[in-house]
């Protein structure tokens, strides 16, 4: 049973949120992507609230601006310190003054996770990423790697002023190659039937400013003639060191995200547990929800 609800936060925020598992239980906090919403861990949720697979309090957001979630029309206010604000304040409220069992995140949620993990370790036990790039480690192979500088030139098209309008054209016809076009094929791996594109379309409906105002807020996209300052962007050290025992999960079909992104990574997390697969793209927690469980299931412990 996956129970939602409107969750104010203390700073004027409020986050639309999905959950299962009781209340006062170790708490897993389920972080979603663009252009997705919390409905795509459901699964997941269902899974972990029950007693035999741990009895989490499981709890996904719909990150501010998606969804029924606070939109803020400022572009400045979908800087990362403002995201962290947001799920630091989810963390008080559903776990109260003990950490998290393990904060989870996918895609854009990773981002915000990545930062989280960083600048307020003590919030959680464990960090679990599915294909979200460690800003160190994108950062990187954006200057460097023409290979990901082509995988992420969508980044340049999103921030355009009329992203939002084009995005919304013709039944969201971008969106859905969107999620086709990372490596999925025609049939999305069979899971973008016409029951989960009309759970789309009722997220995307309510507005995509606030998913597009992700990229517009973001300094780290590749470096354009007319944006030579993306490619001086330096990130100190102390940004980047994750301390908390952390998965990460890599689908390797994923085209946006090549695998060279996970080169490295014990540099920056010295507690880090390293899952590849083969046959998975960008979209894995859609295309195989049940072999991120067993990853997470073991994870957990």
């Amino acid at each position: 049973m996956i129970e939602t609800w409107l969750q104010p936060l203390p700073h004027g925020i409020t986050l639309s949120c999905r959950a299962a598992g009781e209340r006062g239980r170790p708490v897993l906090l389920f972080l979603h992507g663009f252009p997705e919403a919390a409905f795509v861990w459901d699964e997941l949720l269902v899974h972990f609230a029950r007693p035999e697979n741990g009895g989490y309090r499981c709890v996904a957001p719909n990150l501010r601006g998606y969804e029924q979630s606070s939109a803020p029309a400022d572009v400045a206010a979908y800087r990362a310190k403002h995201l962290v604000q947001d799920i630091a304040a989810l963390i008080a409220i559903e776990a109260g003054s003990a950490p998290l069992a393990c904060l989870i995140a996918h895609d854009w949620g990773g981002a915000v996770a990545w930062n989280l993990a960083n600048q307020l370790p003590q919030l959680s036990a464990k960090l679990a990423i599915v294909n979200s790039p460690h800003p160190g480690a994108f950062l990187r192979e954006l200057k460097s790697n023409p290979k990901q500088q082509a995988a992420s030139a969508y980044m340049n098209f999103l921030i355009r002023p009329d992203a939002e309008k084009l995005l919304a054209e013709n039944d969201y016809r971008r969106l859905w190659d969107f999620f086709l076009g990372m490596g999925a094929g025609a049939d999305g791996f069979g899971w973008l039937t016409d029951d989960m594109k009309a759970r789309y379309r009722a997220v995307w409906d309510q507005g995509l400013s606030g998913g597009c105002n992700y990229y517009r807020a973001s300094p780290l996209r590749p470096p354009r003639a007319e944006d030579p300052a993306a490619s001086a962007i330096e990130l100190p050290r102390a940004m980047l060191t994750i301390p908390l025992p952390t998965l990460v999960l890599w689908a390797l079909g994923d085209t946006a995200l090549p695998p060279e992104l996970i080169d490295g990574l014990d540099d920056y997390i010295p507690r880090l547990t390293l899952e590849t697969v083969p046959d998975a793209t960008h979209w894995i927690v859609h295309e195989q929800p049940q072999r991120v469980i067993a990853s997470l299931q073991c994870f957990l412990g």
